[in-house]
């Protein structure tokens, strides 16, 4: 039986609980954990980054800071409504809602953060190698559906972290906050194994690894013109 489906019945119901009860007493975001994974590996030019599926904007006020333009896109009016007043101050950040087939090409950076999931995912990686110039980056953060028993062993591995890693960000007790709008939600569709052949039919050379918090990661530099 998957890990995930464990925690929607019989004892599974209990565990989920007791986790979702302490990851609200010590909150962490998954998505937001990997940021410092992006900026880690910014590519070499700085002049045009994109960020797919923007958000509340913080990934993209962090990309404003290293590059001459940063640029987010985000299908959900209520997202581009927060990225936008997050990066109100920001005069090189733009976020509106052009979808990816029209944005123009030529950036040096493609993220995507718990997006591609969300998209056509030949149809999306074809698109984010169009947009990239040669030498261009792209990094992503993304979900995949558990199939395998190496998928239900990180799965595993990932909840009985992330309670762990919510007390080391975050070991105070959370104090209510103002809502901010949710995310959407989508499960994933597609295996890792899946993910990892269109990637590699698209990207050659790009490197994916599985992490916890559910997650994996892409990283692909296109390679310069011959």
């Amino acid at each position: 039986m998957q890990v995930r489906n464990a925690l929607r019945t019989g004892l599974g119901v209990r565990a989920a609980a007791a986790m979702r009860a302490l990851n609200d007493r010590h909150p962490w975001s998954h998505n937001d954990a990997f940021h410092s994974w992006i900026a880690s590996r910014l590519p070499a030019g700085r002049d045009d980054a994109l960020d797919v599926g923007c958000g509340r904007g913080e990934l993209v006020a962090l990309l404003g800071a290293h590059f001459a333009a940063a640029h987010g896109i985000d299908v959900d009016h209520d997202m581009r409504q927060a990225s936008a007043a997050r990066c109100a101050g920001l005069p090189n950040v733009t976020v509106d809602s052009t979808p990816l087939e029209r944005v123009s090409s030529g950036k040096d950076l493609v993220t995507m953060v718990a997006v591609l999931h969300h998209l056509d995912l030949v149809p999306a990686l074809r698109e984010v190698d169009r947009i990239l110039k040669p030498g261009g980056r792209f990094l992503c953060v993304g979900l995949a559906r558990p199939a395998s028993a190496a998928d239900q062993l990180w799965d595993l591995a990932s909840m009985l972290t992330n309670p762990v890693i919510g007390f080391v960000k975050h070991p105070w007790v959370a104090q209510p906050t103002s809502a901010d709008p949710p995310f959407p939600v989508k499960d994933p569709g597609y295996t890792l194994d899946q993910i990892r052949r269109a990637v590699h039919q698209t990207m050659p050379g790009a490197v994916i690894r599985r992490r916890l918090g559910f997650r994996h990661t892409i990283e692909w530099t296109k390679p310069a013109s011959a």
